[in-house]
């Protein structure tokens, strides 16, 4: 017996010496067309396409799997350890070590036949790692690059990185909120290669830093709690060009990312959020009226610019809505009759004054660019406030409502003297409503935050009930149709673009039913949930001039993020006239693009051609959804030198007529050339 446990000490012992020896010397993960391969220095060495047999991977970079920050300064793996589960699905672990700064990641792995998942699990020590990087991945696939969706892709073969969770950012920390201006970083073009990467920071740690693109130096952030880069997670994945929507999808259902279904078809596949709408404020009384108008150009949708009382609470306007939700459901029963959707437009998490987060008692949370106290008591008539420092009350960048909080007091200033004493100087008590008040030397002075449109924001706690608050109302109400606008609001957290993907995971997380929604601004997860993108506004130039180009331009940008193209909004005013209206018609057709038609009641009652221009919208959107228009018409429709005018002539066939300007006439004539017959088919 001696004899067999000293053998057997032996045997274990040899075993457990060798261990580092049999680990692998690389990992590598195989899906149905790619193979990743990730080295023993914690780089990944291989984006190898299966199916074409090429190695994507481009070899002048690089290519870390993470990338840690700690006390300001990056520093990639010095080593890997790689512990396979125990079947090819099974979760893996990678440890990741970092000498220089003595940390090590936990990395969870998992891979199947459509993609490969990497997820942090664990940094130690605790609290030592600031931000992380998933990458660069640097790729020499140069086609196509989705910077919003992170995909990259030729002719024959896509790449795509995915982020999991909204605490897993698009793109490299550009600043320390962790915000990026730019439509997207997710995937990267530079001169000589495309980047994939994604990040995550620990917000768990209170913070002075510049906020909102520096519109905001040195704003004191509270920490999130628990928000530290564990749990950052990416997919990565590779198939034919032709297959990563549909990979995407897949990706969004496993990993039970937002996945919305427009009658029982997943929205990226639908063909309902590129469907054009009508902006118009309706009412009561004049619904019936509005609705009409809706139907006969035959547009998706009834969208509402005023719907709210106050952005943040989001009580309907009575002016419109004397009956309440009573009537604002009898204005979506006779919408449903019609096949027509009721949207309305928000501002995302901003505060109008007039709303009961301001007035009569400013709620705590309301966001505060930073603070000081008071050097004496104020009584209730006094209009010069002694104040210990003049730091954030003197910011003439960003200050548009000049608003203090003191104790449950809103105080309006005009400037602050920059010498001691320092004082606010001609204050103006008891602002928008609040209750002038005694408060003692001592108090805190809280500058909020405001914007150019003379609201306040909310700080990251309020922000999540203001989009709670917006999707009860949504629920309540039935409405079907909204756009973020503003998104970029949410920066006034101090959390960057997590805050933004935070708020509208919280508004679709607590609906009831889909909601087609567009945006301000584009982010990677939010991706998952956005319907469309309407970007070009109509208000300074008419249909031919406004933001024109800047609409074209976006076409390019909504083809590379697998978006439905919208050439943005455009205003039908009482002197809209018919070769306007076709001009911006011919361009949605070239593009098959939708678009939103913002007017009024009074403008379509007031122009003589509203019939004919509704008449027009239905016409040419009639063909642009059947898909009739050839490749060749659409190339020429899309030119904006060019003017065409659709003609029905039956309820399958049009005359396409080419429009020649006739200078020699004031206003210009059009001379029609010979026309194009253009035919929809039947089921």
């Amino acid at each position: 017996m001696p004899f067999i446990f000293y053998l057997t000490r032996t045997i274990l012992f040899c075993a457990l010496s060798l261990l580092p020896a049999l680990l692998p010397a690389q990992a590598v993960f195989t899906t149905s067309a790619m193979k990743l391969t990730v080295s023993l220095e914690g780089n990944i060495t291989s984006f190898y396409d299966r199916l074409h047999e090429k190695e994507y991977l481009d070899p002048g970079l690089v290519s870390p799997l993470m990338q840690i920050r700690v006390n300001g300064q990056w520093e990639s793996p010095s080593t890997a350890r790689f512990y396979p589960g125990a079947g090819n699905q099974d979760t893996g672990v990678i440890l990741l070590t970092y000498g220089r700064n003595h940390v090590e990641l936990k990395i969870n792995s998992y891979f199947d036949s459509a993609y490969v998942k990497f997820r942090l699990v664990r940094a130690a020590p605790a609290g030592l790692v600031e931000q992380v990087v998933w990458g660069p991945f640097p790729l020499n696939l140069k086609e196509t690059v989705g910077e919003i969706i992170g995909v990259v892709r030729n002719h024959d073969f896509a790449i795509g990185l995915q982020v999991l969770n909204v605490k897993t950012l698009g793109g490299y920390p550009l600043n320390d909120e962790g915000s990026d201006p730019s439509r997207g970083n997710t995937a990267k073009k530079t001169e000589s290669r495309r980047l994939l990467q994604a990040f995550s920071m620990d917000r768990s740690r209170p913070r002075k830093i510049n906020v909102w693109w520096d519109q905001f130096p040195r704003m004191p952030v509270p920490p999130v709690r628990g928000e530290t880069v564990e749990g950052s997670a990416v997919a990565l994945f590779g198939c034919a060009a032709g297959k990563a929507l549909q990979t995407i999808g897949m990706i969004e259902v496993a990993e039970k990312l937002p996945h919305p279904m427009i009658n029982g078809v997943w929205s990226k596949l639908s063909d309902q959020p590129g469907r054009s709408y009508l902006i118009a404020d309706y009412s009561e009384s004049t619904v019936d009226e509005i609705l009409g108008y809706t139907k006969r150009a035959n547009l998706r949708t009834l969208y509402h610019m005023d719907t709210w009382k106050s952005w943040g609470h989001y009580q309907l306007d009575s002016a419109f809505f004397p009956h309440g939700l009573d009537g604002f459901h009898a204005c979506l029963a006779k919408a449903k009759t019609m096949g027509i959707m009721l949207g309305a437009h928000t501002l995302t998490d901003f505060i109008n004054t007039n709303d009961p987060y301001i007035t009569p008692v400013p709620d705590p949370r309301l966001a505060v660019t930073g603070s000081s106290r008071l050097s004496a008591d104020i009584g209730d008539s006094v209009t010069e406030i002694r104040v210990e420092s003049p730091e954030y009350f003197n910011n003439a960048k960003a200050n548009w409502l000049h608003t203090v909080r003191i104790d449950h007091e809103l105080v309006q200033y005009d400037t602050v003297t920059p010498a001691p004493p320092f004082i606010l100087k001609g204050c103006k008590r008891g602002a928008f409503g609040t209750k002038i008040s005694f408060h003692r030397a001592g108090a805190e002075v809280a500058k909020l935050m405001d914007h150019p449109y003379k609201v306040f924001l909310p700080n990251l706690d309020l922000m999540q009930e203001i989009a709670v608050n917006l999707a009860v109302r949504f629920n309540e109400t039935g409405l079907e149709q909204m756009d973020f606008d503003g998104h970029e609001g949410c920066l006034s957290s101090g959390q960057g673009d997590y805050a933004m993907e935070l708020f509208a995971k919280t508004f679709y997380d607590h609906l009831d039913h889909t909601v087609l929604n567009g945006t301000s601004n584009s982010e990677p997860f939010y991706w998952h949930i956005n319907s469309y993108c309407n970007w070009g506004e109509p208000w300074n130039g008419g249909f031919t001039e406004s933001m024109q180009q800047y609409r074209l331009d976006n076409q390019g940008l909504f083809e590379r993020n697998y978006l439905p193209h919208m050439l943005g909004w455009y205003l039908l005013t009482e002197n809209t006239t018919l070769a306007e209206m076709e001009w911006m018609l011919a361009r949605s057709a070239g593009y098959n693009a939708g678009f939103a038609m913002a007017t009024s009641l009074e403008s379509l009652r007031k122009n003589p051609h509203t019939g004919e221009l509704l008449d027009a919208i239905r016409e040419w959107e009639t063909c642009r959804l059947a898909k009739t228009f050839s490749t060749e018409i659409k190339e020429q429709l899309k030119d904006p030198k060019t003017e065409f005018h659709l003609e029905k002539i039956s309820d399958t066939t049009w005359n396409l007529f080419p429009l020649v300007r006739d200078e020699t006439h004031s206003p210009a004539m059009y001379k029609r050339g010979d026309p194009v017959r253009i035919r929809v088919r039947k089921n």
